[in-house]
């Protein structure tokens, strides 16, 4: 990757990496690279989540990919799953989501999605990154500007187009949703209103600083609270940009993205639309996902951290399904990208169509005892030459003795290294996990939790 893109396109502070200028000059390079394939006059849809700094990035974006020939398609606040799916349906020939997902509101980020629906290439983000670093195009002048429009009724489609690809009847439950006081806030409510259920709605209130806040898929606590006080059927739990959702069952119980993709999968295996009778996660998944796939007879591949991997080995293998274990699930059948209200909707119809509850589809696997940190510090980089930390991994391993793992890897989006261990007791996990955090925060610097 390079200086400004991540793993998840460019993140960082408002107002300090995330300024006006930089999106002008963002704007501006996507516009000049995407002309070289696309013609003169590329096409850009851009949506956004709640964040207080959306709105002035959309202006800036605007303001670069008009000022370099593009137009413009304006889609306000929209999942960015939603986003993804315009592209598709409009035709446009690019997409580009400000948002920072589950990030604080002072966080903000800028995303591209090709015409295809899915992330730009690696290529193209380069060409993008060298034309902000050089700051080398100018803006064109008379009928070589392009224009900008405001898009109605973006949210509505997108939901509209899900409810006709994953029909639902739903009567007779009690549903929470809890919207993260993001971008989900209007489309997740709406995309189970037609189907019977009961649903009571949780966070969704933005006001530009709330998003994320104690509520959504990184704080399930709120969610766990209200369906053991209220007597729910289940809970969903959305993320700030819905591109991921974390359930809880009648009991309070989180059912994270591991047992998720363990139902879908086995549901879908039944009804032989598991292609090549696998799926795809990455290295963060819980051992006794991988054993319980091995008892259904299906197989498992893994990739690094991060769903622009899961989707590039999905593709490379014509597999349907796959994910991470935050919520991030991409059924190819469906969507191109990660989408939290596509994944919420298959799964009330596996658990309808098997006639389930939550909890009892959830006994599909087993969680291995695992703990995961994430521990701040000043230079998540200095974690390949930190000597010192592998060392200690490689102690732990060896008192594991095979009957664990232990994951270390630095954060691509924020300041962070997550620390994970699985063991055969939550003590030792606890322990395992202690003392590595310990030689992490020595090696690189703790800051502040």
């Amino acid at each position: 990757m390079g200086t400004h893109f991540g793993t998840d396109g460019i993140r960082g502070v408002a107002g300090e990496l995330l300024t006006p200028e930089f999106a002008v000059r963002v704007g501006r390079a996507a516009a000049a690279v995407l002309a070289q394939t696309h013609g003169p006059h590329p096409l850009f849809i851009i949506g956004r989540d709640t964040r207080l700094s959306g709105p002035m990035l959309e202006a800036g974006l605007v303001s670069g990919l008009t000022s370099g020939g593009a137009r413009v398609e304006i889609a306000g606040v929209i999942p960015t799953p939603g986003l993804a799916a315009l592209v598709l349906r409009r035709g446009a020939d690019a997409g580009v989501v400000i948002s920072a997902s589950h990030n604080p509101y002072q966080d903000n980020g800028i995303k591209f999605f090709s015409s295809s629906g899915m992330k730009l290439s690696d290529e193209e983000e380069a060409e993008i990154e060298a034309h902000i670093a050089r700051d080398d195009l100018p803006t064109v002048t008379g009928d070589r500007f392009g224009c900008a429009d405001h898009l109605e009724g973006a949210v509505e489609g997108y939901v509209w187009d899900l409810v006709r690809r994953i029909p639902l009847d739903l009567s007779g439950m009690k549903i929470a949703l809890d919207c993260a006081h993001g971008a989900m806030y209007r489309a997740a409510p709406l995309g189970l209103a037609e189907s019977g259920a009961d649903v009571t709605v949780l966070c969704a209130d933005p006001d530009g600083t709330n998003i994320n806040d104690g509520c959504g898929s990184t704080h399930v606590s709120l969610l766990q609270e209200a369906v053991r006080a209220d007597g729910f059927d289940l809970g969903l739990a959305f993320d700030g940009d819905g591109d991921r959702v974390l359930a809880v069952d009648h009991t309070g119980e989180l059912v994270d993205g591991d047992f998720i993709i363990a139902i879908l999968a086995k549901h879908l295996k039944a009804k032989g639309r598991l292609r090549h009778e696998t799926v795809v996660t990455t290295v963060m998944t819980n051992l006794g996902f991988r054993l319980a796939m091995e008892r259904e007879g299906i197989e498992v591949l893994t990739t690094a951290v991060g769903d622009r991997y899961v989707l590039a080995e999905m593709l490379h293998g014509d597999h349907v399904l796959g994910g991470e274990q935050s919520g991030h699930i991409i059924n190819r059948d469906v969507s191109t990208t990660g989408d939290g209200l596509a994944t919420a909707m298959m799964l009330l119809q596996a658990l309808r169509e098997q006639g389930a509850t939550l909890a009892e589809a959830a006994r599909v696997m087993t969680r291995l005892p695992q703990r995961l940190v994430n521990v701040p510090v000043r230079d998540r980089e200095a974690l390949a030459d930190a000597e010192a930390v592998w060392e200690a991994i490689a102690r732990e391993e060896e008192r594991l003795d095979g009957e664990g793992r232990i994951l270390v890897r630095p954060s691509g989006t924020e300041p962070l290294v997550r620390v994970m261990a699985e063991a055969p007791t939550q003590d030792e996990c606890d322990a395992v996990c202690a003392r590595i955090v310990a030689v992490v925060r020595d090696e690189l610097g703790a800051l502040p939790d």
